[in-house]
């Protein structure tokens, strides 16, 4: 009896493709199914972004006007060295998964056909393509004006509303469809995309042992990570930069007993530079150290921190006062 059940398990986990491929009525995890779409719409996010690299020295908005026809090349590349030579995506790779034929009646493992791969890529790029070009299409068979001449008003006006309105109600059918399928997706673990079910493709298993395991080391990891980012996240704001970085550039290159003070008549140069915003002061305020500052600097500072100190030497702030100024006019004359 062992024998027979080893012989059956064999048969059972043996594709007709003459790999060790899993039975393909093992059911897919729906986690799984999904997690191998995010991974491919990361992989042509991460590919439009090196295409987009290539051309950063040329002007600006050069790739806009065909940005919709490259995304759908990119994709359709993807699609002939993944899908369509191993019956799989990048993602499903990842994750030990393919595409089985469940149209066909054999109870082993059947890749799709040329014409199922070829129509899953068709309802995969097409739908993106046309939603992207869609004000772009209506524009141009709007008939409002072209080489040809215009057509009446009244002609072009229908017949623009006509394919708006169309097109309108088919996207709006097919978000509807769209949210059907996932629907029964969740119900019964198929056919994640309404394209998919369509062509007729499930994705199955690759391999008789394509768990999903993930190592203890790499768990740890990813939790002490994620502590490590909370404790941060809940940290972070308690701490006060501002008076951290005047406590440490103290206690490097000491106080500034040395340096003339704005407030009670140090000198003009210490009015040429603002602690904030390091531009000229506008409307100069003096804190309690002495240092000046613009007023809108100091006061937008004040009330966002209750106790503020003075960026640059530490102490706190207080009140801002307005600097008095002893204007001294020189009359200057001539030979």
């Amino acid at each position: 009896m062992d024998v027979l059940r080893e012989e059956s398990q064999t048969e059972n986990f043996s594709g007709s493709d003459g790999g060790g491929g899993a039975d393909p009525n093992t059911p897919v995890l729906r986690i799984n199914q999904l997690d191998a779409f995010e991974l491919d719409a990361s992989l042509e996010q991460l590919l439009w972004t090196q295409f987009g690299r290539c051309f950063q020295g040329c002007r600006p908005g050069l790739l806009t006007p065909a940005e919709p026809e490259l995304k759908a090349l990119l994709q359709l590349l993807l699609w002939r060295f993944t899908l369509y030579s191993g019956s799989a995506t990048v993602g499903q790779a990842l994750l030990s998964l393919r595409y089985h034929n469940d149209s066909s009646s054999s109870a082993r493992y059947r890749p799709l056909t040329r014409g199922q791969t070829l129509g899953l890529a068709l309802l995969t790029v097409g739908p993106r393509w046309l939603r992207e070009r869609s004000h772009s299409l209506l524009h141009a068979l709007g008939l409002s004006g072209g080489g040809g001449g215009p057509l009446p008003p009244s002609d072009g006006g229908l017949l623009h509303r006509g394919l708006r309105l169309s097109l309108t109600i088919l996207s709006a059918a097919a978000q509807i469809a769209g949210l059907l399928n996932f629907l029964v997706f969740l119900r019964s673990g198929r056919h994640p995309s309404l394209a998919e079910r369509a062509v007729g493709a499930r994705a199955v298993f690759s391999g008789p042992h394509a768990g999903r395991d993930v190592g203890y080391q790499y768990l740890n990891r990813e939790l002490l990570w994620h502590g490590f980012a909370e404790f941060l996240i809940f940290l972070l704001p308690l701490v006060n930069f501002r008076k951290a970085r005047a406590a440490i550039g103290t206690l490097v290159f000491g106080t500034e007993a040395d340096r003339p003070r704005g407030g009670a008549g140090g000198g003009a140069s210490a009015l040429r530079e603002c602690g904030f915003c390091g531009e000229w002061p506008t409307m100069p305020h003096a804190v309690a150290c002495g240092h000046v500052f613009c007023y809108y600097c100091v006061k937008s500072h004040s009330i966002a921190d209750a106790y503020l100190t003075c960026p640059m030497c530490g102490a706190e702030a207080g009140l801002p006062q307005p600097v008095k100024m002893e204007v001294e006019m020189v009359t200057l004359t001539t030979r």
